[in-house]
């Protein structure tokens, strides 16, 4: 007879193990969601007024072969492929993405400042203890004071100082001086850093889109709406807040991996310490629909600066003109504000002081706020699983520990690697497990 597989959580991970599943013709699994929708933090809904969201900006890219045949085939012709085009405005000015290679486009003297802390920097050989003496040693002060530090912390919602530099590879453009002075002194940009340089995004249904796409391989052995409230490791059973109980033979879990560990029967002492070193933000994901033709044809746009709450706009209408109720009369934007305890937002106010920030840094006029017809508030208190200089020694605890109990936490909360948790990471982890459970049963 074949193991019991069952996965928790119908995300992406979850999703690209279910998928694998049936792929491969195994036929005793179940994939269960607390949602009455499947797609996790990439599902996307529609408005009353017909503007479609998403859980903040995603964008298509891939890494996988797999992935790649996987996604083509799941939305065939019905996607767009858009360049990126992102900026960052700061000092009153428009800077291409990414900053340190785009300084020519800050005043002169700002730019001159960050030239000189770059030259500075670059024949430093000591070791950064955390992310801010990483950014501060790696670009020096005029990037740091002007960008990284205020933006980071912006994003990350924590103190930079207590998070560490091991994820920053694919994640941060590092300095080439020899390419920043070329494109100082002969005027020129570099833009193209980067995988998600050219991105794919769903024709209809936002990000969502593809996500949906899933059901017709996945219907059969979906149950949504079921929220776990206990698992028994030693009995492998999965107890559910509606009353509905389980057994378990292998236990994929996509779900936030902090908040698996408290629902576990017997309890660990040393894996209850372990979880509680691990740390992750909230975002609020606002969506403001506005009755005028798009102003712009931008991708997204960085705030470093205090004028505005949120660190990052969407011109979510450029993505698809599915996404808005009428393409030629309509726009939409998405801002997304992130929460933690270090910085907390109110829920309540957090259109208002959005629109606010719009105004305040011109990418909407005083005049605009009369055209909004749709605001959209989307919470997702699990945004960013935070790398933090304690996350890598909890994980080499709670991971195997698990893992000789039959169970695979993979995903962006489930693996808590925010370096490995974009869209495409996140279905590669859930096909890579499968294999990898099948091949140790074989």
């Amino acid at each position: 007879m074949q193991d019991r597989i069952v996965i928790l959580g119908a995300g992406p991970t979850g999703l690209g193990a279910a998928y694998r599943l049936h792929e491969l013709g195994y036929k005793n699994w179940a994939i269960y969601d607390k949602n009455p929708y499947i797609g996790g933090l990439s599902a996307s809904f529609e408005d009353n007024k017909g503007f479609t969201w998403d859980i903040g900006g995603h964008v298509f890219f891939s890494h996988y072969e797999f992935v790649d045949k996987l996604t083509n085939l799941l939305l065939g012709n019905e996607y767009l492929l858009h360049q990126r085009d992102a900026w960052i405005w700061l000092l009153n000015s428009w800077v291409p993405y990414p900053f340190q290679n785009n300084i020519r486009h800050l005043p002169k003297d700002k730019a001159l400042e960050c030239l000189l802390a770059m030259i500075k920097v670059q024949h430093r050989r000591d070791k950064p203890r955390d992310f801010r003496a990483w950014i501060l040693s790696t670009f020096g002060e005029g990037i740091a004071r002007y960008f990284m530090i205020p933006y980071n912390q912006k994003v990350w919602a924590h103190p930079l100082e207590s998070m560490d530099t091991n994820w920053t590879g694919e994640r941060v453009s590092a300095i080439d001086m020899e390419g920043i002075l070329r494109n100082v002194i002969y005027e020129q940009d570099e833009r193209e850093w980067g995988p998600n340089s050219q991105f794919k995004f769903p024709l209809h249904g936002g990000t969502g889109g593809l996500f949906s796409k899933f059901m017709p391989h996945i219907k059969d052995h979906l149950m949504l709406n079921e929220d776990m409230s206990e698992i028994d490791i030693d009995k492998r059973t999965l107890g559910f807040s509606s009353g509905k109980e389980v057994n378990y033979d292998i236990l994929i879990n996509t779900s936030p991996l902090d908040q698996f560990i408290l629902k576990i029967t017997p309890k660990n002492n040393s894996l209850l310490k372990a979880a509680k070193a691990l740390k992750h933000n909230g975002v609020f994901s606002v969506g403001i629909g506005i009755r005028k033709p798009c102003p712009s044809k931008k991708c997204w746009i960085y705030f470093p600066e205090s004028d505005c709450c949120f660190y990052r706009v969407t011109y979510f209408s450029n993505y698809s003109p599915q996404n808005v109720p009428d393409p030629q009369n309509s726009y939409s934007l998405m801002c997304e504000t992130s929460y933690s305890k270090y910085k907390p937002v109110d829920r309540n106010t957090i259109v208002e002081k959005t629109v606010e920030g719009l105004v305040n840094t011109g990418i909407i006029t005083k005049s605009d706020t009369e055209l909004i017809t749709s605001t959209h508030v989307i919470q997702a208190d699990y945004a960013y699983p935070i790398p933090t200089l304690k996350r890598d020694e909890a994980l080499s605890l709670i991971q195997p520990y698990l893992e000789q109990r039959g169970i695979f936490s993979r995903g962006r909360f489930g693996a808590w690697k925010y370096e490995t948790g974009n869209m495409d990471h996140s279905i590669m982890q859930g096909v890579e497990v499968v294999n990898k459970i099948l091949e140790q049963r074989n």
